[in-house]
C-alpha cells in the first residue's frame, strides 16, 4: 500500500507544479490582453478550470498523502523532512497569492506587470530545486 500512496503523492506534485509554473505564465499572457476582449474572457476561463480542476485538488492530495507518508515511514521528525514542509508551506502560500491575483483579473482590476508575473514564476522553481535536494540528499 506504501507505493501506491508514494504513486499518488508524486502524481499529485506533478500535476501541482505543473499548475503552479503554467498559472503565472497565463497571467503574463491575460496582461497583454485588452480588458473586455474576447482573448481576455477565454484566459478567464483558463485560469479558472486550472485553479479550481487540477491545482486545487493536487494540493489537497499532497498535504494528505505527504504527512501520511511521513508517519508511515516514520519520519515526521527528520530535520531534512520539516526543512521539506517549510518549501511546501512557501508553495501553499504561493498557490493562495494565485488565487487572490486571478480574482483581480476576474474582476478586471489586475494592476500588475507582466514582468511581475514572469518574476513570480521563479517561485516555484525555486521551492522545487529545494525540495528536490532535501528529498533525494538528505543533507541533515
Amino acid at each position: 500500500m506504501l507505493l501506491w500512496l508514494k504513486a499518488l503523492h508524486i502524481i499529485a506534485v506533478i500535476s501541482w507544479m505543473a499548475g503552479l509554473l503554467y498559472l503565472p505564465r497565463l497571467f503574463v499572457y491575460h496582461c497583454e490582453a485588452e480588458v473586455g476582449s474576447k482573448q481576455s474572457e477565454t484566459f478567464k476561463v483558463m485560469e479558472h478550470r486550472l485553479l479550481r480542476y487540477i491545482m486545487n485538488p493536487a494540493m489537497v492530495v499532497v498535504w494528505v498523502t505527504g504527512p501520511l507518508l511521513a508517519w508511515q515511514q516514520g519520519m515526521l521528525y527528520d530535520r531534512w523532512l520539516i526543512a521539506k514542509f517549510a518549501f511546501v508551506i512557501v508553495l501553499t502560500g504561493f498557490h493562495h497569492a494565485l488565487g487572490y491575483w486571478r480574482k483581480d483579473f476576474l474582476a478586471d482590476r489586475n494592476g500588475r506587470s507582466p514582468g511581475f508575473y514572469r518574476a513570480m514564476n521563479e517561485v516555484p522553481t525555486l521551492a522545487m530545486i529545494g525540495i528536490v535536494v532535501l528529498v533525494v540528499v538528505k543533507p541533515f
